[in-house]
């Protein structure tokens, strides 16, 4: 009896083993079935695109690609006369050469009139440096809201940047530029695209890292208080 009794308790979990393989089999092949849709959903998620109907100010972050994509969507924003100024940002190159002169030339080219480009030379070395330094700047201006234009694959980790960077006061919305190297809905098909997502999934942990337990505006707000903004550089 005993050993008839042993052998049905082998049995029986042969059984429940066999099971939970088979159900993490099908678990596996429903993932693979709808990859694509999980891909696409990731994509998506990822991508924030939520400009203000009106704001004090345009913000075209630093690095734009080749194509100038963040110049044109600030440039259909400003033809929609969603704010009076287009702030051409960007980290300085040489003592007299910035990335902001060719945002700002391609702002012009772009049918942006001269006078309400701003351009804003910093020597910021990531997101969070120039969202500071931006941060400065609004606060100079005396803005109580500002758009961010930044590239579609940028937009979630500077949302969660800039809502710790900016003063409590500045209204923050944020307005995605099509990237010809990142198509949301097809990313992980190119190399390209997922080096894109995998950089800015560090991006975001190191933002979290750094910016947690700080509440919008506080970061900003302690650096205003220091008297950062005499070493901002606006032509």
């Amino acid at each position: 009896m005993r050993f008839r009794f042993k052998q049905n308790r082998q049995q029986g979990g042969v059984l429940l083993n066999l099971i939970v393989l088979l159900g993490i089999a099908a678990l596996l092949f429903l993932i693979y079935l709808a990859r694509h849709p999980l891909m696409r959903y990731l994509g998506d998620y990822w991508v924030i695109d939520e400009p203000a109907a009106h704001a004090d100010a345009i913000l075209v972050l630093s690095d734009d690609n080749f194509y100038g994509d963040r110049a044109t969507r600030a440039a259909e924003l400003s033809r929609q006369q969603v704010a009076p100024v287009v702030v051409a940002s960007g980290r300085k190159l040489r003592p007299n050469a910035s990335i902001a002169e060719l945002i700002e030339h391609d702002l012009i080219e772009r049918g942006v009139p001269k006078e309400k480009v701003l351009r804003f030379d910093n020597d910021s070395n990531d997101t969070i440096d120039e969202a500071e330094s931006l941060a400065d700047l609004a606060k100079q201006k005396h803005w109580s809201s500002v758009i961010i234009v930044t590239s579609n694959y940028h937009t979630r980790r500077v949302r969660y940047i800039y809502d710790r960077i900016f003063p409590g006061p500045i209204a923050v919305s944020v307005a995605s530029a099509r990237d010809a190297d990142f198509d949301p809905e097809h990313w992980w098909q190119k190399k390209k695209s997922i080096k894109l997502l995998a950089h800015e999934f560090l991006g975001m942990f190191e933002a979290f890292w750094e910016l947690h337990g700080k509440e919008k505006g506080a970061a900003a707000a302690a650096l205003l208080w220091q008297g950062r903004a005499g070493n901002l550089e606006v032509t």
